[in-house]
């Protein structure tokens, strides 16, 4: 039997991720292998990791990308600190909330959560107050919640728990690259980004980094798992446990992106090109010019939407610059409405989860996703598609005011 060569259709994807890589990262996945010890290869992972530190403005001595998709990250990270019994606070207004306690609760935490609306985020004061209460080990949370579009404040999260002495543990997958991720300035201990969304690198590895108090705890499980811990150092609770995980223990994979190089894995080469060149485009374009770019076709994106007389969802206030959520009008079945943009126009927009699936649509601006055409094609086929779904728009609308911003601005 003969299989036919690979031929998938060109897409517009407006969702929360994956978004479309950039050309130039594609082009980078196809240079040619080297070793992974080879003096090219190991000076490739060493540019990786300073602009990995660039990226999350830190100045802490580990960051480097764990192979895998963005939750072999997470894992990677909660994995190597968590200990049975160690109690962990998760503030969840969202999805992936739930994702961040389902990988606690497998690690034997105490856990202690919080909830707020989804659409909504915390008050900062209310967390501190229950980091207060609790006096957890850790703190983890979503800094961008794309089921719901919202952005979590974390500075004075930071602050206080860096105060209390609590591990901050922030999942920064939807904000890296495209929206402000201060990880120094807002005490964060460990941070774990995404490929596929704000940096258009194909998913396959997972950015992280994190400080000295985390290693300490990382060197201390170390030395229980060889037997070499002395009595001091089991005394303390951060010591009593080795790390589970074989292949996303941190220890293990800080060796390895170390000088010293001591064999784990092999690297997935040809992803950590993209990365190469994913990070690179981040910092040629600059931090701040990136961030500004998000916020312009956000804003030009939710003028079309209102001008086309659909309602936003969420707290105007919080609102995810890379993620803009919309009311699905009563009566309209929304995975028509989707399906309808995939089929006829090739443009993919997201529904979501729990109780906002069937409610909400989200349409992502996200790194390379995120241009005017994007916008313009995206707001023309979701009017085109509505229209033909029976529903009263204000015909021509939406286009002219997006246009009215890009024009304004031009």
């Amino acid at each position: 039997m003969s299989y036919k060569e690979l031929n998938t259709p060109l897409r517009t994807i407006m969702t929360p991720g994956p978004v479309e890589a950039d050309p130039r990262v594609l082009r980078a996945m196809s240079t040619p292998i080297v070793g992974q010890f080879d003096p090219a290869f190991t000076s490739i992972m060493n540019t990786v990791m300073n602009m990995i530190q660039e990226v999350f403005q830190t100045k802490n001595k580990w960051a480097f990308p764990v192979d895998g998709t963005s939750r072999s990250g997470l894992e990677a990270v909660l994995g190597s600190v968590i200990e049975p019994g160690d109690k962990v606070l998760i503030p969840i207004y969202g999805r992936f909330g739930h994702l961040l306690t389902e990988i606690a609760e497998r690690y034997g935490t105490d856990l202690h959560l919080m909830h707020c609306e989804w659409g909504e985020v915390f008050d900062p004061e209310d967390v501190i107050k229950e980091i207060k209460k609790v006096n957890p080990k850790i703190v983890a949370i979503v800094h961008g919640e794309t089921s719901t579009g919202r952005m979590q404040p974390l500075e004075q999260i930071g602050k206080a728990c860096r105060e209390q002495d609590v591990l901050f543990i922030v999942d920064a997958v939807a904000t890296i690259g495209g929206a402000d991720v201060q990880t120094d300035n807002w005490y964060i201990d460990a941070v774990i980004g995404g490929n596929q969304k704000c940096l258009s690198v194909p998913s396959g590895n997972a950015p992280v980094t994190y400080n000295e108090r985390v290693e300490k705890i990382l060197l201390q499980r170390k030395k229980v798992e060889r037997g070499i811990a002395t009595d001091s150092e089991l005394a303390e609770k951060s010591s009593h446990h080795p790390i589970i995980s074989n292949y996303l223990d941190l220890s293990q994979l800080q060796d390895y992106w170390s000088p010293r190089r001591l064999n784990h894995h092999t690297e997935a080469t040809s992803m950590l090109y993209a990365l190469h060149e994913g990070l690179r485009i981040v910092l040629e374009e600059g931090l701040e010019t990136r961030f500004e770019r998000h916020k312009y076709h956000e804003k030009a994106l939710m003028a079309g939407i209102e001008g086309m007389g659909l309602e936003l969802f969420g707290d105007s206030r919080s609102k995810l610059p890379t993620v803009t959520c919309i009311n699905v009008p009563a009566g309209v079945d929304a995975e028509s409405v989707r399906s309808m943009m995939l089929q006829e126009f090739g443009v993919e927009i997201a529904s979501s989860f729990g109780p906002l699936h069937g409610k909400i649509w989200r349409i992502g601006t996200m790194g390379y996703s995120c241009r005017k055409e994007n916008v313009l094609f995206a707001l023309a086929s979701l009017e085109a598609c509505l229209i033909r779904h029976g529903v009263e728009v204000n015909k021509g609308a939406g286009i002219q005011a997006a246009l009215d911003v890009y024009m304004k601005n031009a």
